[in-house]
């Protein structure tokens, strides 16, 4: 039979783990929009090998472990939030949901960040700009200003839901 403190626990943990699910998709599509779907768009007709074949050739790479690093960092961010979720360190719902939604918010900066390298990678072998062709960045991005947006939300209602109209 669970205790009271582990059924208290239940809530907190259940969303820690929706949150670890969508910071993970961030994650894998970040990682993919970065090693796969942008090259293949930025250079149109090249097969993904043609495109490390003509990086090698300018001596530029797109540096996939420090993608894979990324990706592997942020979804240990969330599993994190589980973890103390699950041990009863996070004590309210309102914290997890919190943390959750500030690791996806900084997803896009980090993703920035990350992908910079690749882009100019690109950018100087093939002779293009080093923005995304691909639309996921611009997908990335949108999600990570509405957990953010989300976030500062949960931040400004805080203690105001069923709380009784102040009265003069």
């Amino acid at each position: 039979m669970g205790t009271i403190e582990g059924s208290n626990r239940t809530p907190r943990v259940i969303a820690s783990l929706f949150g670890l699910a969508a910071i993970a998709a961030f994650a894998v599509v970040g990682a993919f929009q970065i090693l796969v779907w942008n090259p293949l768009a930025a250079v149109p007709g090249a097969s993904l090998d043609e495109i490390h074949e003509g990086l090698a050739r300018a001596n530029e790479s797109i540096s996939a472990p420090t993608v894979v690093t990324w990706a592997f960092l942020g979804t240990a961010l969330g599993a994190v939030v589980v973890l103390l979720s699950a041990a009863g360190s996070l004590g309210r719902l309102r914290t997890v949901v919190l943390l959750d939604l500030l690791i996806l918010g900084l997803g896009a900066p980090s993703y920035s960040l990350v992908s910079f390298h690749a882009g100019m990678a690109l950018a100087d072998a093939f002779f293009i700009s080093g923005g995304d062709y691909a639309p996921w960045g611009g997908v990335l991005y949108t999600v990570s200003a509405a957990a953010l947006l989300a976030g500062l939300i949960v931040v400004v209602t805080n203690g105001r839901s069923g709380a009784a109209p102040a009265t003069a």
